[in-house]
């Protein structure tokens, strides 16, 4: 045997060596690999029903603003019939009660200032 043959069986056996301790963090970090796809698996299968249950809330939200929607339609209409109500109940009885309720206090003043004598007054 050589010397360069002795460096080689050397060199060999420290590749070796490399080897086997490299492989033990390889083995580890695969280890490491498959707890992260059973972890990624467990997600997506949690995530699933999580997007189902969502997607029925959003759908049911969707129902109930449209009734929100159809009862703040009726309540504009109701709100624009009273208002239209209100306009015609002041047009018709508005304007004759003013008419009743000047005529009777103009009444009411006339009777009040006949039995009084009328003083003059004063201006400053």
């Amino acid at each position: 045997m050589t010397g360069g043959d002795i460096a080689g069986l050397i060199a060999a056996g420290v590749f070796a060596i490399l080897v086997a301790l490299l492989a033990v963090p390889i083995f580890k970090l695969g280890k490491v690999f498959d707890e992260i796809r059973v972890t990624i698996r467990q997600i997506g299968d949690g995530t699933t029903p999580l997007i189902d249950e969502v997607t029925s809330t959003v759908a049911t939200t969707n129902t109930q603003l449209g009734k929100v929607d159809g009862i703040s339609n009726n309540i504009s209409d109701a709100t624009a019939n009273i208002s239209a109500l209100s306009s015609l109940f002041a047009a018709t009885l508005g304007s004759p009660l003013i008419k009743v309720a000047a005529f009777s206090y103009g009444v009411r003043q006339a009777f009040a200032g006949r039995g009084k004598p009328k003083t003059a007054r004063r201006s400053r």
